[in-house]
């Protein structure tokens, strides 16, 4: 029997998906992942995402404004955003945050917006589902500076040091395809001995695929391969980490509970 998983950042909503989404839901859900987190990335697409987590059980939508999608992004989004986020069965706000690693993006406009949207979420009460592309201590010292916040910073790159100041913060990190890489040797040491109170399990699909699908579109049900070596780098027990990652998640987002089925 699959344990029981959450995919704490997947983008089911986007086009990638849109030829055969149901048969990527219906093999996610036989590889144990249930429940999955659906952050958004630009305003012009949170219909369709909200659209998206409605028709399908066990999706939950997240609104924000992704930094690398500054030319979609308008000031009057913010205020849109603060209306979308009171709707009901919203997990959190993002993806959000900022990318040090594209050219051409404006770094101040960047900070302009993480940091409206960390306010946001901090005075409704939501987590934050940050984005922090070779942008860790930036990231870190906006959370800081706005304080009051909870949330995860996905696809965690960052040195160890780096991690330790997060979990001070309440922060978690999400770990996805990069850690079944071999040569990603700083991740997988910290992986490999980080509290697991701080772990989320996460694709980031359709990117960021596994070693074993480089090349291909990610999609939800890789997800116990990243069980798997993050469990064998830690030497315990794969139900163990489900469990404990689960629970991190429900925790995080506010229980992520599925419908009844019918009777």
């Amino acid at each position: 029997m699959q344990p029981d998983l959450v995919d704490s950042h997947c983008h089911i909503d986007v086009a990638d998906f849109e030829p055969d989404r149901g048969e990527v839901l219906s093999r996610a859900r036989r590889a144990g992942v249930r429940r999955i987190v659906v952050p958004a990335i630009a305003a012009d697409g949170w219909d369709h995402l909200e659209a998206t987590c409605a028709g399908h059980p066990g999706l939950f939508p997240a609104y924000g404004l992704h930094p690398m999608f500054l030319d979609r992004h308008r000031p009057g989004h913010l205020d849109a955003l603060a209306d979308r986020i009171a709707r009901p069965g919203v997990v959190a706000v993002g993806e959000c945050g900022l990318d040090h690693f594209v050219p051409g993006l404006d770094h101040a406009v960047q900070l302009e917006f993480f940091e409206a949207q960390l306010r946001l979420a901090r005075d409704a009460g939501l987590p934050v589902i940050v984005h922090a592309r070779r942008a860790v201590d930036e990231v870190t010292a906006a959370i800081r500076r706005i304080g009051g916040l909870r949330g995860v910073v996905h696809s965690f790159s960052g040195s160890a040091q780096q991690a330790q100041t997060l979990w001070d913060l309440g922060f978690l990190v999400g770990i996805g395809g990069p850690v079944t890489w071999p040569r990603a040797q700083r991740l997988r040491r910290l992986v490999s001995s980080m509290p697991l109170e701080f772990l989320l399990l996460e694709t980031d699909a359709p990117d960021q695929p596994g070693a074993g699908n480089r090349g291909q579109r990610n999609e939800p049900g890789y997800l116990p391969v990243v069980l798997d070596v993050v469990a064998e780098l830690r030497g315990q027990d794969r139900d163990d980490v489900a469990r404990a990652t689960t629970a991190n998640a429900e925790r995080l987002f506010g229980g992520l509970a599925l419908p009844a089925p019918a009777a």
